[in-house]
């Protein structure tokens, strides 16, 4: 539902009804709509990261670790964590600092993946100009990949990690 209508647009009656029970019995599992946001937030990141270094540790090289991650990330945002990963993206304004801060540490844990192994490419190729630029052009690309990429199109997620 927050992806649908956004954090804004949703109201904690219409989850409770989505997920059938009463809106007040919501509150027995958390204190806020905030706090519901931010744990599909914590979650999403915590089951992505897993997923991420199981990926990565399946190769060698640090080329084939950045396919890796690519590939990972690409299933991420448009496979079954599709939804809760695009409200990461595209819903982080709506939590308050205090929840920022505590989701910072897990997303710079994921992040410095990624910034480890572009600087392990730039040692040994120098191809790679900057190791944080290039994970923010890349995060980019593959995030609004959600808004154009098609599943029952001709390009699997395999084939798009590739170019």
């Amino acid at each position: 539902m927050f992806r649908v209508n956004g954090y804004e647009g949703t109201t904690v009656r219409e989850i409770a009804s989505m997920v059938g029970i009463q809106s007040g019995s919501l509150f027995h599992h958390f204190k806020s709509k905030e706090e519901i946001l931010f744990t599909v937030m914590k979650e999403v990141i915590e089951y992505t990261s897993t997923k991420q270094n199981d990926a990565v540790a399946q190769v060698n090289s640090y080329q084939d670790k950045l396919k890796a991650l690519i590939i990972s990330e690409l299933y991420a945002i448009n496979g079954v964590t599709c939804d809760a990963m695009t409200v990461l993206v595209f819903e982080w304004h709506a939590l308050s600092r205090s929840h920022q801060h505590d989701l910072l540490a897990l997303r710079n844990d994921y992040e410095g993946t990624w910034v480890g192994i572009l600087t392990q490419l730039k040692a040994e190729s120098g191809y790679v100009e900057s190791p944080q630029v290039w994970r923010k052009l890349l995060v980019g690309a593959i995030a609004w990949s959600v808004t154009w990429f098609r599943k029952d199109g001709s390009m699997t997620l395999e084939s798009l990690a590739d170019r």
